[in-house]
């Protein structure tokens, strides 16, 4: 708990054995609640994660956003961390974006990692893409984000409702920064963080992940014109029940 307030970390998992382990190592006493979405994983993934204390949730339906939407369903805490179980994300930062969050009185933080990464944590060709899509995304919506492909959020529960979240792959890290910053009603900062090199080996396809969230940006950016736009709740909060932790 954080100044009163229920703290739930939600991290998505797809084999990540080794890189979960040491990013459950050290999570603050400020979060109250850990759900791990096991999103497939093959190897011990969801195991490590029980024995280090996680609630952990199964995920079928294969995707970076199908795995975070089911956490969010999940977690119960009145503000949400999230980060990927691969030990780049900086834990001892959670609680200075909780502190962030509740001083400027804001609804969500996203992480810049920009400038704060250390050796190995990124291949030029990773940042170079990363820059194309963050610059995709200003020209397209009109708000600035340094770091479009961050995947450590800090923000209430309580908007959830709000954002149509429709991605289930990787382009929903991006969507939601983007639900968030053009939401009037939404106050949302990017905050700068230290980012370390992964643990295990990464996932990504830099051409084709890219490729697709490139066009998740145009497809996105039609959807939002206001004759096409329809509000709906992708992302309902529903609390959570014994079989959904199991």
């Amino acid at each position: 708990m954080y100044k009163g307030r229920t703290v739930s970390l939600v991290i998505p998992c797809y084999n990540e054995e080794a890189g979960i382990a040491i990013t459950l190592s050290d999570v603050p006493s400020v979060v109250d609640e850990i759900v791990v979405v096991d999103n497939n994983s093959s190897d011990r993934t969801a195991e490590v994660a029980r024995s280090l204390g996680a609630v952990v949730v199964h995920e079928s339906k294969q995707g970076y956003g199908a795995a975070y939407k089911r956490g969010f369903r999940t977690a119960t805490g009145e503000i949400i961390v999230t980060m990927d179980g691969d030990g780049t994300y900086p834990r001892s930062f959670i609680p200075v974006l909780l502190d962030v969050l509740l001083e400027e009185d804001l609804d969500f933080i996203t992480t810049d990692r920009t400038g704060h990464k250390s050796k190995g944590s990124g291949t030029a060709l990773r940042v170079f893409g990363n820059w194309v899509l963050s610059m995709a995304l200003t020209l397209l919506f009109g708000r600035y984000i340094s770091d479009s492909q961050s995947g450590m959020w800090v923000f209430k529960r309580s908007i959830l409702p709000m954002l149509e979240l429709v991605s289930d792959g990787m382009s929903f890290s991006e969507e939601i920064k983007v639900e968030a910053f053009i939401n009037p009603k939404i106050r949302a900062q990017e905050v700068p963080i230290y980012y370390r090199a992964r643990v295990g080996e990464s996932k990504l396809n830099v051409w084709k992940d890219g490729l697709r969230n490139l066009l998740f940006l145009l497809r996105k950016r039609w959807l939002t014109l206001g004759f096409v736009r329809r509000r709906r709740a992708f992302c309902p909060v529903v609390p959570a029940t014994e079989l959904d932790r199991k």
